[in-house]
């Protein structure tokens, strides 16, 4: 009972040294529904502008039914109710790209991170922490604020007595794991809008067209002659926008998605260099 103490106490130390990052995530439930919100409006009110048709409907509404675009981007118009859709879902893909993109790049920090470790690893070599720890300052990023907080306990560590080394290796290893659950998170929040949109796009272009080709047929049948084949060729032209638009989408999300993945998983192996950079460290030098 009298050796359980002690951990227990380093425990509780290492709870309140590294604290949790208060940030809020409303960009998580605002960002797609302002979005699509955005690309109806682009659909109905930019690309569905009465001047962009030759017959465009006087009455309006929520879904006017012009005829006869005047140009290529028009055509999207006709292409159905699922192209502001789609619109939106690219938009909330870049959207996300861009948020990811400066949340990533300054959780890399500055510098090359294996040559953070290095000058780390030479500093405390020399048993020379304080001066490890001011790399971890210079680095800022995620892997220098995880070391950081394992050089603090290990600083804390080189002066406590009533631990024996592999108690204090221990406690090392324990902040630099608090420290890690707390960085992961924020590299991977949001990450499955664009894993989730990247396989959603592709299907709902599909829809769209089946139902652009569902209208096309159903006005194939109330024409005849020249004018039937005309309809069916200008409908289906016009339904395979809905293709092209979720195939586009999906195929910047996972691109995109696979970026950030290969980023994070080069933070996540910078951030386990450094922990055992840290045990190994006080396991040798202070026996």
């Amino acid at each position: 009972m009298a050796e359980t103490r002690p951990t227990a106490t380093v425990a509780g130390k290492s709870s309140t040294s590294v604290q949790p990052k208060k940030k809020s995530n409303a960009i998580s439930w605002l960002a797609p529904l302002s979005c699509i919100i955005a690309g109806y409006v682009i659909w109905r009110f930019i690309i569905g502008a009465d001047s962009n048709f030759a017959h465009p409907d006087p009455a309006g509404g929520f879904w006017p039914d012009h005829k006869d675009p005047k140009g290529g981007l028009p055509k999207m118009y006709l292409g159905g109710i699922i192209v502001p859709i789609l619109i939106g879902a690219l938009l909330t893909v870049l959207t996300f790209v861009i948020e990811r993109f400066l949340t990533i790049s300054k959780a890399t920090g500055s510098g090359n991170i294996a040559e953070f470790i290095r000058k780390v690893q030479y500093h405390l070599a020399n048993k020379n922490v304080d001066a490890a720890i001011t790399e971890c300052d210079k680095q800022k990023g995620s892997v220098g604020n995880v070391m950081k907080a394992g050089l603090r306990k290990y600083k804390e560590m080189i002066t406590t007595t009533d631990l024996d080394t592999d108690q204090k290796v221990l406690a090392i290893q324990k902040e630099v794991e608090e420290a890690t659950s707390l960085e992961l998170p924020m590299l991977e929040k949001n990450l499955v809008f664009l894993s989730t949109i990247a396989s959603v796009a592709t299907l709902m272009g599909l829809l769209g067209t089946v139902i652009g080709m569902i209208r096309s047929f159903s006005a194939l049948g109330e024409a005849g002659g020249g004018e039937a084949a005309q309809r069916l060729s200008q409908g289906i032209s016009e339904a395979l926008y809905n293709t092209a638009l979720g195939i586009g989408t999906s195929a910047v999300s996972i691109i995109m998605y696979n970026v950030f993945t290969t980023k994070i998983d080069g933070i996540t192996y910078g951030i386990d260099e450094s922990g055992f950079t840290l045990t190994q460290s006080f396991a040798s030098l202070y026996k």
